[in-house]
């Protein structure tokens, strides 16, 4: 198979899809690697590293041409021309909240399959857990940082000193995120309220945490109450593949601390707050009723060395999978076919067809 590797072009991202030892791995197995000039320099890897592993360089149309095209980040809207029948996308989509690139993919008949509805028996998300151990570990950080009064925020520090309390960090969500958030914001001696609709994952962190982060049942009057005593709420819930509900609605706004902030990681998914919209790295944060508003989209671009190599570590496997045997890998997988998102000019996951309200059939309807 022929496979493309274009360089991400969303702002100031600087992964790539592939390391130049995930290359190797690829042309080894006989597979042509097309990787665009330049695409892997944000991370670290240089064009020089791509061709003594076997890559050919290329211009970004040749990248795009290739039979499968493996990425970072969706398609924005200038490589909407590129969408084709016969072109094969493994990347992150994240439709639910993007209407238009998901008729964009309809209407080029595009096989799109999104990392992030990859899902194990389980009930795993083996291709979306790195960036969200990322993503929950830098939303405390960017969280920290915004918390500074230059930065807009209250002018507290999140770990107190003697003498002085320490910030009041409030997590929505026990996932992979919301863990990794509560864990950091922990270490810089935070005291951590964690919110969860699953009982058992509040055992869970309890357990793991040993007592030492307190845990909410997630329901309406308790995310009221709490984001009204945070002086930090990170948004981590995640539905695979559905949009995110709004648990810190409009009105909770009026009710938190002048200069507090909030920092959505659930806002590619169109964020669990209502007045979340996306933001890019230049320009991460607005406010809204006094409340500092952080939506990047993309969170783990920021730190492209650590991000490509823990996703690629992750992908590669069921990228080789896809080359070798293309469509018969997602009928041989159930867990890869559970990422197929569109296909022949239909919707075929289910959540993002309820995200619009448009007809959807499953991936095991599509591939019969």
């Amino acid at each position: 198979m022929i496979i493309g590797i274009p360089k991400e072009i969303k702002t100031l991202e600087n992964r790539v899809a592939a390391t130049p030892g995930a290359v190797e791995s690829l042309v080894r197995r006989g597979h042509t690697v097309l990787v665009e000039a330049g695409a892997g320099l944000g991370s670290g890897c240089t064009d020089e590293e791509y061709a003594a592993a076997g890559a050919k360089l290329v211009d970004v149309d040749a990248a795009w041409a290739a039979d499968m095209v493996y990425k970072v980040k969706e398609p924005i809207a200038s490589e909407y021309k590129y969408l084709r029948s016969d072109l094969l996308l493994f990347t992150y989509l994240h439709l639910a909240a993007d209407k238009p690139q998901t008729d964009a993919l309809l209407a080029g008949g595009t096989t799109g399959i999104a990392y992030e509805t990859v899902q194990l028996p389980n009930g795993a998300l083996p291709l979306l857990t790195p960036m969200s151990e990322v993503a929950g570990r830098m939303a405390t950080q960017e969280g920290a940082k915004y918390l500074e009064k230059p930065m807009g925020g209250r002018g507290v520090l999140l770990g107190g000193v003697p003498g002085v309390p320490p910030a009041q960090v409030v997590v929505l969500g026990g996932g992979v995120v919301g863990i990794n958030a509560a864990k950091m914001a922990m270490g810089l001696g935070a005291r951590v309220t964690l919110l969860d609709i699953n009982h058992g994952r509040l055992q869970y962190i309890d357990d793991v945490f040993g007592g030492r982060i307190t845990t909410i049942t997630s329901t309406e009057p308790n995310v009221r109450e709490w984001v009204k005593k945070a002086d930090l709420v990170i948004g981590a819930v995640l539905i695979p593949g559905a949009k995110a509900p709004h648990l810190v609605t409009r009105d909770m706004l009026s009710t938190m601390k002048e200069g507090a902030v909030i920092v959505d990681v659930a806002v590619d998914q169109g964020g669990c707050v209502e007045t979340i919209k996306p933001t890019t790295h230049d320009k991460p944060t607005y406010v809204v009723d006094g409340v500092v508003h952080y939506g990047v989209a993309n969170m783990p671009g920021a730190v492209p060395r650590t991000s490509t190599f823990a996703l690629c570590n992750q992908t590669l496997p069921y990228a080789i999978a896809l080359a070798d045997k293309g469509l018969d890998a997602l009928r041989a997988d159930r867990s890869l076919a559970l990422g197929l998102n569109t296909y022949k000019g239909k919707l075929t996951c289910p959540a993002v067809g309820a995200a619009f309200n448009m007809d959807a059939i499953t991936p095991e309807a599509a591939l019969a």
